[in-house]
Parts: C-alpha cells; sequence; structure tokens
C-alpha cells in the first residue's frame, strides 16, 4: 500500500467537464506568490495518479513544462491567446484536443488561475463539438462545473467558438 504522499493532491479548483476525460484547473503548484515547488510536484504526481495522459498548458510562458517531463506526464504548450488570430488558434485547439480524446486519451488543461479565458475556452469547446450547442445552455454549465460566474471574455470565447462551429 502506497503512503498518501505518494498519491498526491489534487490541483486547485480541479474539476471533470467530460467525466474522467478532459478536465481543467489552475496551474500545479499554484500562481504568483503563491506557488510552491512542493504543491507543484504533488499536484503532478496527482494527475499522473489519476490517469492523466496528456496536460496542455495555456500558460503563455514556459514556466515549469520541464517538471511534467521529470516525472513522467506528457504535455503541450498552447499559449492563448496568441499574438496573433485568437479564433485560428481557438480552433486549432479545439481540433487538438478533439482528437486526442477521440483516441482516448485523458487530459487536463490549465492556465495560470481560473479564469474567465480558460472557463471561456471549455464551455466553448462544449459548443464547438456540440456536446452543448446551446452557448446560454454552455455558459450555465460551465458556471455550474467551476462554481463561478464567467465573464464578458468567457461569453466572447463561447460566441467565438459557436461561429466556428462546422470548421475542420
Amino acid at each position: 500500500m502506497k503512503g498518501k504522499w505518494a498519491e498526491g493532491i489534487r490541483p486547485r479548483n480541479f474539476a471533470w467537464v467530460i467525466k474522467d476525460r478532459l478536465g481543467a484547473c489552475e496551474r500545479p503548484g499554484g500562481y504568483g506568490a503563491n506557488h510552491r515547488r512542493v504543491r507543484r510536484q504533488e499536484e503532478i504526481i496527482w494527475l499522473r495518479q489519476n490517469s492523466v495522459d496528456l496536460v496542455v498548458s495555456l500558460i503563455g510562458a514556459p514556466h515549469n513544462l520541464h517538471n511534467y517531463e521529470e516525472l513522467g506526464l506528457e504535455y503541450l504548450h498552447r499559449p492563448f491567446p496568441p499574438a496573433d488570430d485568437p479564433a485560428r488558434a481557438q480552433l486549432a485547439l479545439y481540433v487538438e484536443l478533439r482528437d486526442r480524446l477521440s483516441a482516448g486519451r485523458r487530459i487536463v488543461v490549465h492556465r495560470t488561475e481560473m479564469g474567465d479565458t480558460l472557463t471561456g475556452l471549455i464551455a466553448g469547446y462544449l459548443v464547438w463539438t456540440n456536446l452543448v450547442p446551446e452557448q446560454p445552455r454552455a455558459v450555465a454549465l460551465t458556471e455550474r462545473i467551476f462554481e463561478r460566474p464567467l465573464g464578458p471574455v468567457a461569453r466572447e470565447l463561447v460566441v467565438s467558438a459557436g461561429s466556428l462551429v462546422g470548421s475542420a
């Protein structure tokens, strides 16, 4: 029997959006002055112990990505929003998530914090894939999952995702 430390700790604000398939959370280890190396390691261990196959980092800088590799967890770095064409980057992210989820991967997406950009991208993904085709319903569901309201940035991403439906 493994000790409790070997199981790691659940990342802050973690939730499964698609049960045991697609999750989201804030950056493992926290952000800013609250970031802790040991916590980051324990949260990555938790992800690995809970059969997460892939972490998608949407943070602009490549900080701490090497920690995923050191702990045997595959990662992708997909900064969002990019310097150019955010709608194109949004579509590319959705296509990549769809393809990897279709291949049976268990994915966790994160940004520095659980804010409007991350929640908006998640709600938009639900619209784009037609899992929740009605935008207001996708917003309400995402608000319930993450227990926080979606602000203007998130809602703009949901509208953008609606305009991308049928692409790729």
